[in-house]
């Protein structure tokens, strides 16, 4: 079965066009990145995908089931650009609450192994509003990925992360049996997280096909010049 499957969609905001007929299929255990320049449409993907938003037109679905529904909910992770956890919630209260929300089999065993490997512990019953945006970070990728989603969504991951704490992720994402979608400016985190790539612009596919691929375009030229005479070109 795929994955992730969006196939023709059209949305827009107002007079703003944002895709224009965006299509594109992951199979299971593909992991991908989506590029583009501002404004592409990258995080309307993500949030249409998450069942935030719909589709003015087209379809999109996750593991056959609407992305809005109970069934794909459940295997879903989602983390958005700025995420917002509950701030006057602490750290593991949020953890243990959308840990009951997902009814998330030994809550404590798996609430301890995200405070312990973030290195959130210490900041456990401080309230959200209280955190640095580094540590609202590492929780939000708690809450995304306590509960071993099927399919994970991540619009730049890696965001206000110091070096050592980016390599943790890194690692445990990398670990992970998940279809993976991965919005990132971020050249580098894309060749280290993914094998798959959709570059887009202007609402739709430029581009797509394997990072090796996208490498061999040219021995000589960096990937990030090849991804960004893609974007230059189509604009």
């Amino acid at each position: 079965m795929e994955a992730v499957i969006v196939e023709n969609v059209y949305k827009s905001y107002g007079r703003v066009i944002a895709l224009r007929g965006l299509s594109f299929r992951l199979n299971q255990g593909d992991r991908c990145a989506l590029l583009g320049p501002n404004g592409a449409g990258k995080s309307t993907t993500l949030k249409i995908l998450a069942g935030l938003l719909k589709p003015d037109s087209g379809i999109a679905s996750i593991m056959g089931s609407e992305p809005s529904s109970i069934q794909a909910r459940s295997i879903l992770g989602y983390l958005p650009e700025d995420p917002s956890p509950y701030r006057t919630l602490s750290v593991r209260e949020n953890l243990e609450y959308i840990a009951a929300l997902r009814r998330v089999p030994d809550t404590k065993e798996r609430v301890d192994r995200m405070l312990d490997y973030l290195e959130l512990r210490e900041y456990e019953k401080s309230k959200v509003s209280k955190l640095s945006r580094g540590n609202v970070q590492k929780l939000s990728l708690a809450l995304s990925l306590l509960h071993e989603p099927k399919v994970i969504l991540l619009d730049e991951p890696l965001n206000y992360l110091d070096i050592p704490t980016q390599e943790k992720v890194i690692f445990l994402l990398k670990r992970m049996n998940s279809t993976m979608l991965v919005s990132t400016h971020i050249m580098s985190v894309a060749e280290r997280l993914t094998e798959q790539v959709v570059v887009i612009a202007k609402g739709n596919v430029i581009w797509k096909g394997g990072m090796d691929e996208l490498r061999g375009i040219s021995k000589d030229e960096p990937v990030e010049s090849i991804v960004a005479r893609m974007m230059t070109n189509a604009s």
